[in-house]
């Protein structure tokens, strides 16, 4: 399959705590990704640090490593076509204020310091954050039975 990635993709203690995971998983199952990990982890502050670390000047960074080390984060690991760029366009922006209605954001969210979910904003990343999130032995290898009712080639 040509351009077929993976993503990673996090639901914030924000999104669990307010039950969010079963709708979140169904939005990227119903677009015709396949979830090849999935774990609910409490991160530690030193593991956020290093998921953030691009972050680490901006003046909020305290607070968000905070804010993400306060409750569990559902990670997975999404794999198809283009899954990156077309897992952000389902999440929204950012700042739940610009999504549009219909995406994860600007359904489920209103202020960005709570906006539910993250997802990798490149390839590059995605790889860099699966490796920080998930062993390898985590991350399973299959065939959807989908897969042909999905993708035409």
């Amino acid at each position: 399959m040509s351009s077929s990635e993976q993503t990673f993709i996090a639901i914030k203690p924000d999104g669990v705590q307010r039950g969010l995971v079963g709708d979140i998983i169904c939005r990227f199952e119903k677009r015709g990704f396949k979830l090849v990990a999935i774990k609910l982890v409490t991160a530690s502050k030193e593991h956020l640090e290093k998921h953030y670390a691009d972050l680490a000047e901006k003046p909020f960074f305290k607070g968000l490593v905070s804010y993400m080390g306060s409750g569990p984060i559902c990670a997975m690991v999404w794999e198809g076509r283009d899954a990156v760029k077309t897992g952000r366009v389902l999440l929204g922006a950012t700042n739940p204020a610009a999504s549009s209605p219909g995406t994860i954001r600007g359904d489920y969210a209103i202020d960005v310091g709570r906006n539910v979910c993250h997802g990798s904003d490149a390839v590059e990343s995605a790889q860099k954050e699966i490796a920080l999130w998930f062993e390898k032995s985590e991350i399973q290898s299959w065939k959807s039975a989908q897969h042909d009712w999905v993708y035409e080639k």
